[in-house]
């Protein structure tokens, strides 16, 4: 199959820090590569893939924010890009969010969006009120929730490579707190919890600028803490033994996350998780199995004497069964046969129609002679 992996500009593939959008994008090239698809990327230059890269700009926007003053420019100029060689895939998979939606309504080549972010946000109800037949993925059910008329032609989990990361066993003892210093990621509640239990936390965590004033204003004096030790973004080498050696990841989030790939790199680890249950939690973490889903902070604080109840190597099959990248490039091959196959009975039937009225207007004519 000729398939086309339309990423955003923000970040390389894969991200050389964050960015949890492009390395699923990532992970899911390669996979289809080793699986024999022909798969074009349409990213960065600065992307390291083992696919065909076409590039749109030189290097990801994020790493050239003070000379970008327009990010969404490289964009448009892309999708055009992208329009330019529809007809030379098979199907075209766009990890854009809506972006490209006024230029592939009426495109007859078959595509598909993967909805990576949340769906809360009231004006995305402008947008899928009008575009209600694009074809669009969840990365969880509960991601779907605030948009019912959108067109979710599936649910796709996201997928680590299997020996990505190695089963650890916990030995440093330390909880891990890994993502984003934001509001909603609940940093301040992880260290809360290390504090009323006694046990060291290590943050791996980016701050992006839109946080730099909440970091300022309520996370950063409790870094003085003698158990809590802040050790920045972290890159992927970095990361295995971040989660590899932790007691517990932490994941006490305040709002619904779409999917949470941190939850799948520990697991991968080996490593329990004691998490918030919103969003896309209850999908992905078994309770008693692979960690313990919480609603408060006294639930989270006790689900920490439970620990020893959960036995890692079963943490790390239930990776092994459900989170794989191999799972994920099955899935999206399948949602790429079915919209395929949707939008070719579409033609069909279209056609049908059109033969349809052009018989019946050849009637009407002979009628009035």
């Amino acid at each position: 199959m000729k398939i086309a992996q339309v990423a955003p500009l923000y970040e390389s593939v894969p991200p050389k820090l964050y960015g949890g959008t492009e390395r699923v994008v990532y992970y899911l090239i390669e996979e289809l590569a080793r699986l024999g698809h022909e798969v074009s990327l349409y990213a960065s230059g600065d992307s390291k893939t083992s696919a065909t890269l076409i590039a749109d700009v030189p290097e990801a926007l994020r790493l050239k924010q003070e000379s970008c003053e327009d990010m969404l420019a490289p964009h448009i100029v892309q999708l055009e890009n992208v329009l330019e060689r529809a007809n030379e895939f098979d199907i075209i998979h766009f990890h854009n969010d809506y972006l490209h939606f006024p230029f592939t309504n009426n495109l007859k080549v078959p595509h598909v969006t993967t909805l990576h972010g949340k769906l809360t946000i009231p004006e995305l109800q402008l947008v899928y009120n009008k575009f209600r037949s694009q074809p669009v993925v969840s990365i969880s059910d509960s991601q779907r929730k605030p948009l019912p008329q959108a067109n979710f032609v599936a649910t796709v989990y996201h997928g680590l490579p299997e020996n990505l990361f190695a089963a650890g066993n916990g030995e440093e003892g330390y909880f891990a707190f890994l993502g984003r210093i934001s509001p909603e990621k609940g940093c301040d509640r992880a260290i809360e919890v290390a504090i009323a239990t006694n046990t060291p936390i290590k943050i791996a965590a980016k701050i992006d600028k839109a946080d730099y004033d909440y970091f300022q204003e309520e996370i950063k004096h409790l870094f003085d803490h003698p158990l809590v030790n802040y050790i920045g973004e972290i890159n992927e080498e970095q990361k295995a033994g971040f989660l590899e050696n932790a007691k517990a990841l932490l994941f006490p989030i305040d709002w619904s996350e779409p999917f949470g790939i941190v939850l799948i790199e520990a697991m991968a680890s080996a490593t329990p998780v004691i998490a918030w249950n919103m969003g896309s939690v209850p999908e992905i973490i078994e309770d008693g199995k692979n960690g313990f889903i919480v609603s408060s902070m006294d639930e989270m604080i006790n689900a920490v004497d439970r620990l020893s109840l959960i036995e890692r190597k079963t943490v790390r099959k239930i990776f092994e069964a459900r989170f794989t990248a191999k799972r994920m490039a099955t899935d999206y091959l399948k949602v790429y046969d079915d919209v395929i196959f949707q939008q070719a009975s579409q033609q069909l039937a279209n056609k049908k129609t059109i033969s349809i009225n052009i018989a019946t207007d050849t009637r009407n004519v002979n009628v009035a002679n």
